[in-house]
């Protein structure tokens, strides 16, 4: 049988990822598979690169396009990022038959729709295993070990950035400055870390899993985000003092009301199994009406735990190959005419607790000025704790909060605020109890 040829467009670390497990493991791949895969053509713009990873026996050249147009080409793999030339080279591929498989997360939460709809009209599959929390398989566990399933909420721990930093900030008290700079020394984070200490990257790995799980179209939009650049050690400090850890945490559920989506730090009981998952790694935690509450975890980035993922989706397509279309899984889970339109909730519509920290001024009734508009709001408290004075007789007020929706705390915040006798912004943080 002909062997199934790959075009891998973009040779960097999860590109040249893959073409290490493609060669080391071709014997085993080939056996799951039924039939021969072989890396054809690598394209990247340094070609020596390239070279080096994906050997003699390959074409490399620097034109993706050329992969794209080649008629040999089987499976189309884009490992080049963005939304620019990438999303031009896959509804190119799509265009002339190719199967594509990607781990651009960005280009499925933001084009995900229409990509998805040249492929149905086109007959062929896009598969994005490798788009959400690397080596972790979720979307292929949503999409096909759940499916019997009523899929109620997802929580994961989805960007292994912004993961480090805050294990740092929480074990080592450093400042959030100063893990920022150790992640970037150890190739943790970018140069520019905004797409991940700032939600965006954890969104679009978000609005991925929502889609799959609700069978709703992709809305990236419409996805809350609030990153952890503003976060302070001693707020971490204080959330450890109340039996919380503090996490980025992604979470989407769905209400009587519509779908939430939204990415933010969060307080959550250090009991829990995803509030202990440190360092680099991620973990998505399920919520369904029959298997209950089911945890994956692992690697989320890195060459070969991401590479895993996308040659796991090469095996799949070639699998695939010789069965009619019809009876393929739906790429988003339900079959596409079976998309429903939920909405997605405003973030001041989304019930949670809430973590207050207020700097006030240590006299009496200050106390009593805050509960009384909690109350007034109709915001239940569930604990406080009070820190002594400082030197300059202002005191912190530490308060939680039992759930109500967001545009009641923001009310209250608002209220509280301009009181004569609280210094400076209250800071708020969200928090889930993630009960199973």
């Amino acid at each position: 049988m002909k062997p199934i040829n790959i075009g891998l467009m973009g040779v960097g670390t999860v590109g040249g990822g893959t073409a290490t497990v493609l060669k080391r493991n071709a014997e085993e791949i080939s056996r799951r598979a039924g039939r021969r895969i072989r890396l054809f053509m690598a394209a990247n713009r340094d070609t020596q690169r390239a070279r080096e990873h994906v050997g003699p026996e390959v074409i490399v050249v620097d034109d993706a396009f050329q992969i794209v147009n080649h008629p040999e080409v089987d499976i189309v793999v884009e490992l080049i990022g963005g939304t620019s030339i990438a999303r031009e080279l896959v509804f190119k591929a799509i265009d002339n038959g190719k199967h594509v498989v990607t781990a651009n997360k960005k280009l499925i939460a933001e084009h995900g729709n229409e990509i998805f709809a040249r492929a149905q009209e086109k007959g062929v599959i896009v598969a994005f295993e490798a788009a959400v929390a690397g080596g972790v398989p979720i979307i292929k566990a949503l999409r096909e070990s759940l499916a019997a399933n009523r899929i109620e909420w997802i929580a994961g721990i989805i960007n292994g950035t912004a993961n480090y930093i805050l294990t740092e900030m929480r074990e080592k008290g450093a400042s959030f400055a100063d893990a920022l700079a150790d992640a970037q020394r150890l190739g943790y984070a970018e140069a520019d870390p905004t797409f991940d200490i700032e939600g965006h990257d954890a969104g679009h790995k978000l609005t991925i899993m929502a889609s799959i799980a609700f069978g709703i179209p992709m809305q990236f939009s419409k996805c809350y985000l609030e990153g952890i650049s503003q976060l302070s050690s001693k707020d971490i400090s204080y959330a450890e003092e109340l039996g919380y850890r503090v996490k980025l945490l992604g979470l989407t559920r769905r209400t009587d009301e519509g779908i939430e989506l939204r990415v933010h730090p969060t307080l959550i009981p250090e009991s829990r199994l995803i509030a202990n998952v440190n360092g680099v790694k991620n973990a998505v935690l399920v919520n369904c009406d029959a298997a209950g509450s089911t945890l994956y975890y692992g690697a989320g980035a890195g060459a070969l735990p991401t590479a895993s993922a996308v040659v796991a989706d090469i095996v799949d397509v070639t699998r695939l190959l010789a069965a009619d279309p019809e009876h393929h899984v739906p790429l988003m889970a339900f079959q596409p005419d079976q998309l429903h339109d939920l909405p997605i909730l405003p973030i001041d519509e989304v019930v949670s607790s809430y973590y207050l920290r207020i700097q006030a001024i240590d006299r009496a009734g200050v106390l009593a000025n805050i509960t009384r508009i909690l109350a007034e709001d109709a915001i239940s408290i569930e604990a406080v704790i009070q820190k002594g004075s400082s030197h300059d007789g202002a005191a912190e007020v530490v308060i939680l909060t039992h759930r109500v929706k967001e545009k009641h705390v923001n009310h209250a915040i608002a209220e509280i605020e301009a009181l004569d006798s609280i210094d400076g912004a209250v800071v708020r943080l969200r928090m889930e109890e993630l009960n199973a």
